[in-house]
């Protein structure tokens, strides 16, 4: 049986994708070659968007616990606006909805935050769609009327 020329999608580093075998030095260094060469000729807006989505869902994964993990999710958040505000005018077409993303996610984590303190549900606040809401990603409409 031939091997592949790439490991499937999601196969670990360093292997073929069939079976536990290690893949060789050489063949190794070619497709971290190769991945080198693809990423330096993307365009660097794409490469930081896909970065900031990456942040974006961390993000929603860390809000939409139960219970939410708000230490967690405001790290991820200060890292996203890092980059979305910090990268303003340089983030191509993707620079709204992320901003637009963002925005969700602070104002997400507001009423979360105040809800625990206030001892309300999460659900009485954000609504028990806040879930589907942050799975939707960043490109979601904003109900909020603020983006």
């Amino acid at each position: 049986m031939a091997r592949p020329s790439s490991p499937p999608a999601g196969a670990p580093p360093g292997t073929s994708g069939v079976g536990d075998e290690p893949l060789d030095d050489d063949t190794l260094a070619a497709e971290v070659e190769a991945m080198r060469a693809q990423l330096a000729s993307a365009p660097v807006e794409e490469v930081l968007a896909n970065h900031c989505y990456g942040l974006f869902e961390l993000a929603a994964v860390y809000v939409s616990q139960q219970p939410p993990l708000l230490g967690q999710a405001r790290v991820a958040i200060d890292a996203l606006a890092c980059l979305v505000t910090g990268m303003e005018g340089r983030l191509g077409e993707n620079e709204s909805a992320l901003a637009d993303g963002l925005h969700n996610l602070q104002l997400a984590w507001v009423q979360i935050d105040g809800a625990q303190r206030a001892g309300a549900s999460v659900d009485a606040v954000v609504g028990p769609d806040a879930e589907q809401a942050s799975a939707a990603g960043p490109d979601a409409p904003d109900d909020t009327g603020g983006g």
